[in-house]
């Protein structure tokens, strides 16, 4: 995301229950990839979603909490949407919250040609609670803007992951010169074994927790804890009160431990051109 106006910087404390984490969020975050967009990005607005577009990967689709809309009116804009990246043959992902209405937007989008990529929890926590050090022997932790740094952390996502992200060196690359996103490398007997990376929002509170990938012999020695509390620090050095995290299962119990606390549930349904 671009560097964008001033961060609120008032003394209330911040909220820590589910249901206040959840508004902050809908009210601040949530609307960031459409209302700041990066450099790159054209925003066009559908009746009341926003159609994200790039240049070189996919687009994005998503809107507020409440569309206002149900059945053929919906499945009308679903289908425009649809439409418009076919003719530019791209993909796009229609991006949903599970406290979101109407409740049978997912299956409308099913409809449509769309595919579930699956669901993740987002979970949020104070970043001052985050800080705690991790002793990790003979492992360094750094933070990086390097090309080639990119093209390794690249390779060694994807064997973590068990997929091609070959495509995450592109999306660092575009982002090199933002300070709003800070990318950390963890490495080890010559090697990335596993990275991260914080994108700030600008103009408020809170700061996204993305990646997060280890090498699986690598696994249990306290790198993601590592790694939250680096990126922790450097969000509150940003005047960042509050982390947010889109977690898969495998990290989420680990989170929780932490103290991020759970508001709801994520899913991306993606269209691909045949």
């Amino acid at each position: 995301m671009a560097c964008g106006s001033h961060r609120p910087t008032n003394s209330v404390k911040p909220v820590t229950d589910a249901a206040a984490l959840l508004r902050a969020y809908d009210d601040q975050a949530r609307s960031a990839e459409w209302k700041i967009p990066d450099a790159e990005a054209t925003v066009h607005r559908d009746g009341p979603v926003y159609r994200v577009s790039w240049p070189k990967r996919r687009g994005l689709v998503a809107g507020p909490p409440e569309l206002g809309i149900t059945g053929a009116d919906l499945d009308a804009l679903i289908a425009r949407q649809r439409d418009f990246f076919a003719a530019r043959d791209q993909g796009v992902e229609w991006k949903t919250w599970g406290h979101d209405t109407p409740a049978d937007l997912p299956e409308r989008l099913v409809a449509a040609g769309f595919e579930s990529e699956g669901r993740e929890t987002v979970l949020i926590g104070l970043a001052e609670n985050m800080v705690t050090p991790v002793d990790l022997a003979g492992i360094t932790l750094r933070e990086t803007k390097e090309e080639a740094d990119f093209h390794r952390l690249a390779a060694s996502a994807s064997e973590a992951f068990g997929k091609t992200v070959s495509w995450l060196a592109d999306y660092l690359l575009e982002r090199q010169n933002d300070p709003n996103t800070v990318v950390v490398v963890a490495e080890a007997e010559g090697q990335i074994v596993s990275s991260a990376r914080l994108e700030i929002v600008p103009g408020t509170e809170f700061g996204g927790l993305w990646g997060g990938s280890t090498l699986a012999k690598w696994r249990g020695r306290g790198i993601y804890r590592a790694l939250i509390a680096h990126r922790a620090r450097v969000a509150l050095a940003r005047g960042v009160k509050y982390l947010q995290v889109d977690a898969t299962e495998d990290s989420r119990p680990i989170l929780e431990r932490l103290g991020f606390v759970k508001v709801t549930t994520t899913t991306g349904y993606a269209w691909k051109p045949r």
